[in-house]
């Protein structure tokens, strides 16, 4: 059983509702199920869903252990940008999360894949089946997915490598004065909260990110992120670093936000670009931002033009 220890920073909302947003994997109807089971205590004393939290609450969670999750296969229609005998190149939505875990057991990418193709590889396990690398539920974007171990270690190497192109498109709050730059800054878990991820030099990993600006609104700008590595919430953790978070991100951004149309954090992997790991061949694939991005953009550029 595991447990997970936060500090509130924010006055009036539900506990149950902050909890969700506290992870990805946990969803509403679970988090009220662990409250009303007593899995879940506020200064050490049980409480109830609808509970309104205040600034210094220490919210404790014990996460009871749960079987192994048996996938089903389901017709997601997912968006299918490439696909061979030994890869496939998939455009996840926002909100769609890549595996089953506890909270999220269906509706995920991978139960979407299991019903696409059954050859994928099983390096990571029964419930990751072809998962090379993964994008944060919220994140919309293209995946790589691997049909066989031998695809699966070509593709885990080159990420190790950093050979890889990984492009994402944000939309960030705050005005940035310069074109480029690049964030050289370690990332490991956040002593504070577990279920963040933060600059620090303890038990941290190495992390770069690459920046360049599209075009800038009042108060807000539009970016090109690359990925040198790939942690945890990378993009997300890094551009709060610097000062300048992602529109939209429940965990990383401002308390005070926008009324934008978009759900979550405005992040989107728009290149994905590999050497196939049979032929041989250099593939660079693109995907459009989604709907909710442009039209949060669009929003911007009639409310913050840049005078």
């Amino acid at each position: 059983m595991n447990t997970f220890e936060f500090t509130v920073d924010e006055q009036g909302k539900r506990l149950d509702k902050w909890l969700t947003d506290q992870s990805d994997d946990w969803s509403r109807s679970l988090t009220q199920s662990w409250i009303q089971e007593g899995y879940v205590t506020v200064n050490d004393e049980t409480s109830k869903a609808n509970y309104k939290l205040k600034i210094g609450d220490v919210v404790r969670v014990k996460v009871p252990e749960v079987e192994e999750l048996e996938i089903t296969a389901e017709d997601l229609d997912l968006d299918i940008v490439y696909e061979d005998q030994d890869v496939i190149v998939v455009n996840k939505p926002a909100g769609m999360v890549v595996h089953p875990a506890p909270g999220h057991p269906s509706g995920t990418l991978v139960n979407g894949l299991m019903y696409h193709c059954q050859d994928l590889s099983g390096i990571n396990g029964v419930a990751r089946p072809g998962i090379v690398h993964r994008i944060d539920k919220d994140t919309s974007g293209l995946l790589m997915v691997a049909k066989h171990d031998k695809a699966h270690e070509s593709l885990v190497d080159q990420l190790k490598n950093k050979t890889t192109i990984r492009q994402y498109e944000a939309l960030v709050v705050g005005t940035i004065p310069h074109e480029k730059g690049t964030v050289d800054a370690p990332i490991g878990r956040d002593p504070q909260d577990r279920q963040k991820m933060t600059v620090t030099e303890e038990n941290a990993r190495d992390a770069v990110t690459h920046f360049q600006v599209i075009e800038r609104m009042n108060g807000y700008t539009h970016v090109l992120c690359e990925l040198e590595t790939g942690r945890t919430h990378q993009i997300r953790v890094h551009m709060k670093y610097i000062g300048y978070p992602i529109v939209g991100d429940p965990k990383y951004g401002p308390r005070k936000k926008h009324d934008f149309s978009i759900e979550g954090q405005a992040l989107h992997a728009r290149t994905l670009g590999f050497v196939h790991p049979v032929t041989g061949e250099q593939m660079t694939f693109e995907a459009e931002v989604p709907e909710r991005f442009k039209e949060t953009l669009d929003q911007m550029k009639r409310e913050f033009p840049l005078t």
